[in-house]
């Protein structure tokens, strides 16, 4: 991966966004393929509220397993989208995202009130109830099609991105 200066006129830019397509969110998350659970952004109010969308189609991989006769989204990964959506509106006001990574701290009051089906698209709204430096508070609701299926209070933080260097193991003798 190569290393990114930054630029506090982009810095300033993404903070000003209201939208985002998949590339500005991968530049941001470092999530990716079969873990990015969103795929646009609508809306976004800074340090105040952001809303995501998730097409679910029948192609992810936990499908095969959740359950092969019904499947249906895993509770989990709905949470975990309500967090990559905050981390996205999280990390527009941190100047040196490329250093950081954002991590869940808790989660709180997860309901989960309809199942979600392939062909579904989530609208995943967030907002902020705390922010903090390096830790944001988060209140999430999913609806499908104007009915909710998730909620939940998300915690994260924001710590330093640790870089893993490559080893070499002595050869047996």
């Amino acid at each position: 991966m190569s290393e990114t200066t930054t630029d506090p006129i982009a810095d300033e830019q993404t903070a000003a966004r209201t939208t985002m397509d998949i590339l500005e969110i991968m530049s941001l998350l470092p999530h990716r393929y079969p873990f990015l659970l969103i795929d646009r952004v609508i809306e976004m109010e800074r340090k105040q509220r952001i809303v995501a969308i998730k097409n679910v189609t029948i192609n992810e991989p936990h499908f095969q397993g959740h359950f092969p006769d019904y499947p249906i989204m895993p509770g989990v990964l709905m949470v975990e989208a309500i967090a990559q959506t905050g981390g996205a509106l999280l990390l527009t006001e941190i100047p040196d995202r490329d250093q950081k990574l954002m991590v869940f701290t808790g989660i709180e009051n997860a309901r989960f009130r309809r199942p979600v089906v392939p062909g579904d698209q989530l609208r995943i709204e967030v907002t902020v109830l705390q922010w903090r430096s390096r830790a944001v508070k988060m209140l999430g609701n999913i609806t499908v099609d104007g009915k909710l299926v998730c909620d939940a209070t998300v915690m994260c933080q924001v710590v330093p991105r640790v870089v893993k260097k490559a080893t070499r193991e002595a050869p047996a003798e």
